[in-house]
């Protein structure tokens, strides 16, 4: 399974990517193959997005949840960010690929040639949801920890 994440998060005033990418850029990896990809906002220079691809599965999903918590509590973005952040959590189901041009036949979704089995996602979405909760409660835990 590929797991999907989009975060979008907002530069303070004065702050520029770089200033983002060195406070953002991970220190430990997360053990399973992970690509990260980085977007500034055409429309708002000022946002970034950040679109994580992650092949796991779900007995290592919250370990790498838990990777992502100690890092983001280690090397925090206060400085660099605004509060507000954009999170999306998913898992891919169609990589499809439009570069022929002409006519192109409709194809059921898959990921890496597999046909993706949607009752299979439609299980698993339920037991992500359920580790993003988890993970978030526990980042937020250890952060009031720190601060207080």
């Amino acid at each position: 399974m590929i797991t999907v994440a989009i975060v979008t998060r907002r530069l303070k005033e004065g702050k520029t990517y770089e200033d983002f990418r060195r406070a953002w850029y991970h220190t430990v990896g997360f053990g399973t193959p992970s690509k990260l990809s980085t977007v500034i906002n055409a429309a708002d220079p000022r946002e970034i997005i950040v679109i994580g691809f992650v092949e796991t599965d779900l007995d290592r999903y919250l370990a790498g949840l838990k990777i992502d918590v100690k890092e983001r509590l280690a090397n925090p973005l206060d400085e660099v960010i605004e509060p507000a952040i954009g999170r999306t959590f998913g898992i891919l189901v169609a990589e499809d690929d439009f570069s022929a041009s002409g006519a192109i036949s409709y194809k059921p979704p898959s990921v890496g040639g597999k046909e993706t089995d949607l009752a299979e996602v439609s299980r698993d979405l339920g037991e992500i949801s359920r580790m993003i909760a988890l993970a978030s409660a526990e980042r937020d835990r250890m952060k009031k920890e720190t601060a207080g």
